[in-house]
């Protein structure tokens, strides 16, 4: 009986979160058809799927496995890159869309390779050390990038950290990674389409693993590491599998954002540490293992700032307001009570329903 319930409010849950999301599409490609949507919301449709994949993967490994991750940006960034690059040197070889599909599974297997890599040493640390850790991380990820000069010519490609002259680039030679300029010239692949699916796949792999076997590993050993060690659960192999899998779709956000944009440059505004705590603000607003929530978090704090911007200097002050009073909402003993009473009160109304 358990069992059956259980089953029943995972399937009315996943099909919500699934439900909200295709209606939001619905309705924005209506807006779109009509000429009812602006220009300026028109061109945050792709970042909003951007961040919300962002902060459903981020939210696999602080909600779900209960570590302090503050290097999302540079998965993010690495796979960016990568299927940028990809994309850069397959330009006019084979079709844009089938271009984007293969560079988002590139980005999103040496996104995961990085956090493997990464995981293996610092899944060790706990808490703080290990925020710092992966702060680092992303960081030397972005300065890294910003040093690199990759070419190709009819002798093959060539790779320098100094400059663009040490390339050494043949007649007809092309750069292909300017160091701190990145990389210019990808085609603009990404539409609010294909962003909606990739959420919709994002949200059905994370929300699967969450209540699968592994999901409940992963979460007893958030819960209690000593009881999940002693009743021999692998914990470094759960624990790697949440970071890899987060890591991995970091990725994905970060080849959709790449072929958002003509030019794709490691700035500190686009992958820097600052990107990996607003990650974490959507996930926190949006609720600590909460799916769903991490998504509504994403966008409404994403179009909250170009909602306001016709407040001019007052506009910062009002998102930081919302913030306080968003954090507030979810963790005020108080607000909390009041949300309980709330659901109770709607689960005995649908119970007498049920008896009438």
């Amino acid at each position: 009986m358990k069992t059956t319930k259980a089953k029943k409010n995972f399937w009315l849950g996943s099909g919500l979160t699934y439900g909200m999301v295709i209606v939001a599409y619905i309705l924005v490609e209506i807006a779109l058809k009509t000429g009812h949507m602006s220009s300026l919301m028109e061109g945050l449709l792709v970042p909003l799927c951007t961040y919300s994949i962002l902060a459903v993967s981020l939210n696999l490994v602080v909600g779900i496995s209960g570590e302090l991750s503050l290097g999302h940006a540079g998965f993010m960034c690495v796979g960016a890159f990568s299927g940028a690059l990809f994309s850069k040197i397959m330009k006019g070889s084979i079709d844009p869309t089938v271009s984007l599909i293969i560079a988002i599974l590139i980005g999103a297997a040496v996104a995961a390779v990085f956090g493997i890599l990464i995981g293996i040493p610092v899944l060790r640390l706990r808490g703080d050390y290990l925020a710092i850790v992966t702060l680092a991380f992303g960081e030397i990820i972005k300065n890294i990038i910003n040093a690199i000069y990759l070419g190709r010519d009819a002798n093959g490609f060539h790779f320098s950290m100094k400059s663009e002259i040490e390339l050494g680039l043949g007649e007809g030679g092309e750069t292909l990674i300017k160091g701190a300029q990145g990389i210019t010239g990808t085609p603009q692949a990404s539409t609010f389409t294909i962003g909606v699916i990739l959420l919709l796949i994002t949200l059905f792999i994370v929300i699967n693993l969450v209540n699968s076997r592994t999901g409940r590993a992963i979460m007893a050993i958030r819960d209690n590491r000593i009881a999940a060690e002693s009743i021999g659960l692998n914990v470094t192999k759960y624990k790697l599998l949440a970071f890899s899998v987060s890591a991995a779709l970091a990725g994905v956000a970060g080849v959709l954002y790449a072929h958002n944009l003509t030019t794709l440059a490691a700035l500190p505004k686009n992958f820097g540490y600052n990107q990996s705590i607003m990650i974490l603000v959507f996930v926190v607003l949006g609720g600590i293992g909460n799916i769903r929530g991490s998504v509504i978090a994403a966008v409404v704090l994403t179009l909250l700032p170009e909602l306001l911007r016709g407040l001019n200097n007052y506009r910062m002050l009002i998102y930081a307001i919302v913030l306080i009073a968003l954090m507030l909402f979810n963790s005020s003993p108080k607000a909390i009570e009041i949300r309980e009473r709330i659901a109770e009160s709607f689960k005995q109304k649908r119970q007498a329903k049920k008896e009438a």
